[in-house]
């Protein structure tokens, strides 16, 4: 196990517990624009990819002219319930002991730079990470490109940085980088999908996540 830089986080599903807010947010937008309604499964597969590559997926028959429209009716679904969102317990404690042992802390993410923005700021976490990347200034997920700059930017080669995700988009994104990848199962992909695409490891909570540093740190061979 190869020892990192930089630590690449995803946001939703693995940091901010937010995927049954999508997914509501996708079924609405769905009926209001009188499209087959997906059902749980189908419209967690989509978390993490750019909104309106996840909504062509969900929608596949809506005329082009009407995914503006649709991405509106998700973004007035998902705010009306932004507030009631947290973060996974145990993420703030995980960041600060990452930031501690001197971890470049950084986010990719499927999320708009307003959306990210608006959440860092709320949960005061902005200053604990140190570069950003977002869909709407990216190729979406699994396109590599997200974790190409956030490398360029911070100086990490990809041996030395690790991407954690709740997704195969996330993992399929770190192998496109050449970069190893962490999957957590508590956000929006089951961990048999995640086990897949042979990450590192397969955790099922955050305590869980903090302990695989810490045990690795032990063992002198992990971070």
């Amino acid at each position: 196990m190869p020892k990192f830089d930089l630590i690449v986080f995803d946001w939703d599903g693995t940091l901010m517990d937010s995927a049954a807010a999508i997914v509501h947010a996708i079924q609405s937008a769905s009926r209001d624009l009188r499209q087959p309604i997906p059902d749980d499964a189908t419209a967690r597969h989509v978390i993490g990819l750019g909104l309106e590559e996840a909504l062509r997926h969900v929608a596949p028959h809506l005329p082009a002219t009407q995914y503006p429209e649709m991405a509106a009716r998700y973004r007035h679904y998902y705010l009306s319930r932004d507030h009631e969102l947290t973060l996974f317990a145990g993420v703030r404690e995980l960041l600060i002991e990452l930031t501690e042992r001197g971890f470049m802390l950084a986010v990719a993410t499927g999320k708009s730079q307003q959306g990210l923005d608006r959440a860092l700021d709320h949960f005061g976490l902005r200053p604990g990470f140190q570069a950003l990347r977002c869909a709407d200034q990216c190729p979406s997920k699994p396109h590599p490109q997200m974790l190409f700059e956030l490398m360029e930017e911070l100086g990490s080669a990809p041996e030395r940085t690790l991407m954690i995700g709740d997704t195969t988009h996330d993992l399929q994104m770190a192998q496109n980088a050449g970069t190893a990848s962490i999957g957590v199962s508590y956000g929006a992909h089951p961990a048999t999908a995640l086990q897949a695409q042979n990450p590192l490891a397969c955790v099922d909570s955050v305590a869980a996540l903090r302990e695989w540093f810490k045990q690795a740190d032990r063992a002198g061979d992990g971070a």
